[in-house]
């Protein structure tokens, strides 16, 4: 595609404004690294762009405004944001995860009729609460984890009776548009739960594949130590660090009694450093400055997740320093579609431990691992790909908004009702704070 056919062919707004959970933080979670990445695929299309959050400042947070992006703090349940939104008349808002959208979707709505709103989901909370439930059932069973919960009509009665499951779906419905970060998760919301697709788009991670912008990654016999990652506040995080170090982690050591795992991750509380155990070469890192460095450095991978949802940035991190990992079903998901795995899937700690033991030890198959990351991150995961995805739904979107606006009644239904319920509870508690 030509500059001159490319630049005619993006996307352009006057003014956008994403809403955002939390302010983002790209060397923490992949959720931080996402958010970026649409970020800058804004920033190129629209003449002002707003990050605004209720929540508060962190240590770790992405200096939006050298990136020429205006911060705005704001706050739940305050008729200020109405005020706000109204004279700003934004082309588009996006609400990062669900809860923003049940928060200010009918503020915007009713302020901005016209414009156009995107969610975009991260991963489906709901998915991952059913999982992790379904967990908690095969361990009070005193069961081995086993891929649990992959089967869709299964899911679908896991989630659909959960409050989050209802109020998830329907928050997709009342947007014009929702970025599914997973094709599993589209697959279930289509079949089972009926959603148009025409309301998802799929965007998976949009990455810079540019050879010249790739650090040079080390060779196998530059490499040493096993290395997991990822934020301790996400739940399956933590279960994955627990699970390491009670199962999985000394049957490696039975094989090879000196091995290290360096556990890096943002936000470790006291229960996660207490794990940190040099006699086991079990070491807990904390923040890691350098996500891309710390895997690149090290020979495998090993994050054997028990539940969660959405994609794993581990795991596109690990492919990108071309590190070998080792996962099992759920943390492998919708991740590389027919394409083999850059290491290995297993099912149970023994798979995974013996699977983890070979990738350190036998240069070959390691070399065969490393060498299946590049067509996975081109095929799934370039970013030039993806951006033009992402023009082309957007372009659509404006062309057609009030013909796709009729034909989700469903979606218009849930906003009608939602005015009445969210906006009186909203409206009580900003009278209650006057007081």
């Amino acid at each position: 595609m030509h500059n001159s056919h490319a630049e005619n062919f993006k996307a352009h707004f006057s003014t956008i404004v994403v809403i955002g959970f939390v302010w983002p933080e790209p060397n923490s979670s992949a959720a931080g690294s996402r958010m970026l990445q649409l970020l800058c695929f804004f920033k190129q299309r629209a003449n002002k762009i707003v990050f605004a959050s209720p929540a508060l400042f962190t240590d770790h947070k992405e200096n939006l405004a050298a990136l020429g992006i205006i911060e705005k703090k704001i706050q739940l349940n305050c008729e200020s944001f109405d005020l706000w939104i109204k004279q700003l008349q934004p082309d588009l808002v996006l609400f990062d995860r669900f809860v923003m959208e049940e928060q200010f979707g009918w503020r915007v709505e009713q302020q901005c009729p016209d414009c156009i709103t995107i969610l975009d989901t991260e991963d489906l909370h709901s998915l991952r609460a059913a999982r992790q439930q379904q967990l908690k059932n095969v361990v009070a069973k005193g069961l081995e984890y086993d891929a649990t919960c992959t089967d869709l009509a299964t899911l679908f009665d896991k989630m659909s009776p959960l409050d989050i499951c209802q109020r998830e779906i329907a928050s997709i419905y009342r947007c014009d548009l929702s970025l599914m970060i997973s094709s599993f998760e589209i697959t279930l919301l289509t079949t089972l739960f009926a959603i148009p697709h025409q309301l998802l788009l799929h965007l998976p991670f949009m990455l810079d594949l540019d050879p010249k912008l790739q650090c040079k990654t080390s060779a196998f016999e530059q490499r040493s130590h096993f290395v997991t990652i990822g934020n301790f506040r996400h739940p399956p995080n933590w279960d994955s660090t627990l699970w390491l170090k009670n199962t999985v982690w000394p049957k490696v050591r039975e094989q090879l009694p000196t091995a290290q795992l360096h556990i890096y991750g943002a936000y470790p509380a006291k229960k996660v450093t207490a794990l940190h155990n040099p006699k086991q070469g079990f070491y807990i890192k904390g923040w890691a400055q350098d996500a891309f460095n710390a895997l690149s450095e090290a020979k495998v991978c090993l994050s054997p997740l028990r539940f969660g949802a959405g994609i794993k940035g581990k795991f596109t991190d690990a492919m990108l320093a071309r590190t070998p990992s080792v996962t099992t079903p759920i943390g492998s998901e919708a991740m590389h579609g027919e394409l083999p795995w850059p290491g290995q899937i297993e099912n149970n700690s023994q798979d995974i431990a013996n699977a983890a033991v070979r990738l350190y030890k036998s240069q070959e198959t390691w070399q065969q691992a490393s060498d299946r990351a590049d067509r996975v991150l081109q095929t799934h995961y370039n970013k030039i790909l993806l951006t033009a995805r992402l023009d082309t739904a957007l372009n659509m979107l404006r062309l057609t908004l009030n013909v796709r606006r009729r034909q989700n009644f469903t979606g218009a239904m849930l906003r009608h009702h939602q005015h009445k319920s969210t906006k009186y509870m909203a409206q009580w508690i900003a009278e209650k704070n006057k007081h």
